[in-house]
């Protein structure tokens, strides 16, 4: 493809995707995908008997369901841009008092990315091929059951979770109320 070819393609068909629907993302070359938000333990607090069970649950899940994709994100912003583009400030900067506050600056985002350190989402992702319409919601459902018995606490993402997914994925942008619909579409002022 060509570069003024891809410059005419939407957002949404650069990064693959046909459509965000109440329970699913819909992609152009890798089906359906629908996503089961793990809730995470603190495995740092359980007893070495709590933590063997949470391992063999995961090792039952995995064995028991070969379809099953997993991913973890950041739910949390990454300020790693910003404070390289602090220090490169700081290296130029010759005023003394300005340089202090850059480093200020620069101490405040450690101490909230290291705040954050842990918020991380752990996603089951399902890819749904050639299944019916009508098989569809008893297939997740069992799948649903079957994270549930094995002791996680799930949830599967509907359709703003899949557009903060989203979010979170393509921007790195935590803060964003939500994915946009449409390219450019916070900008559209209606009846205006």
């Amino acid at each position: 493809m060509s570069k003024k070819e891809k410059q005419k393609l939407a957002t949404r068909q650069l990064i693959g995707t046909k459509a965000v629907t109440d329970y699913s993302l819909q992609t152009y070359d890798h089906g359906e995908l629908v996503f089961f938000i793990i809730k995470p333990s603190n495995i740092s607090v359980l007893s070495e008997a709590s933590l063997s069970a949470r391992i063999y649950g995961l090792m039952t899940v995995l064995k028991g369901m070969t379809e099953i994709e997993m991913l973890c994100l950041n739910s949390r912003e990454n300020f790693e841009d910003n404070k390289r583009f602090l220090r490169s400030r700081m290296e130029q900067e010759d005023n003394p008092t300005v340089r202090k506050l850059l480093q200020a600056d620069l101490n405040f985002l450690d101490r909230i990315q290291v705040q954050m350190a842990t918020a991380r989402e752990f996603l089951i992702i399902i890819r749904l091929k050639d299944e019916k319409q009508s098989e569809v919601f008893p297939y997740l459902n069992r799948i649903e059951k079957t994270l549930r018995e094995q002791g996680f606490s799930v949830k599967r993402a509907a359709n703003e979770d899949i557009k903060r997914l989203m979010a979170v994925y393509f921007e790195q942008n935590v803060t964003t109320e939500r994915f946009e619909e449409f390219d450019g579409e916070r900008w559209v002022i209606l009846n205006d």
